[in-house]
């Protein structure tokens, strides 16, 4: 015969912790070449900014030499540069986006 003295503990349900992801910034960089209406016209296309915001974010680049102009996952962040590089590259103009961490 057999002994039923064997305990059954019941599963233990375990929740996986998740990490946010690591935050990118895509940067703009000032040039002398790209006019500016153009610099609006990229943040408006690529970026999903309004006319004021776009004049604005292009302006603080003109005068401190770059600005973030959003932050988002890498994968985004990256994409979205590489959109707004080339598309500036297509219409002859040196503009320049880049991405780096978030602190």
């Amino acid at each position: 015969m057999s002994d039923n003295n064997t305990k059954v503990a019941p599963k233990q349900k375990v929740k996986p912790k998740l990490e946010k992801p690591k935050l990118y910034k895509v940067i703009l960089f000032n040039d002398d070449y790209t006019p500016r209406e153009f610099v609006i016209l990229v943040l408006k296309a690529v970026f999903r900014l309004s006319e004021d915001t776009g004049y604005r974010l292009m302006l603080t680049a003109h005068r401190f030499g770059s600005c973030v102009i959003v932050v988002c996952t890498k994968d985004v962040a990256e994409t979205k540069a590489k959109e707004a590089t080339d598309l500036a590259k297509q219409a002859g103009f040196p503009l320049m986006f880049a991405t780096e961490p978030e602190e």
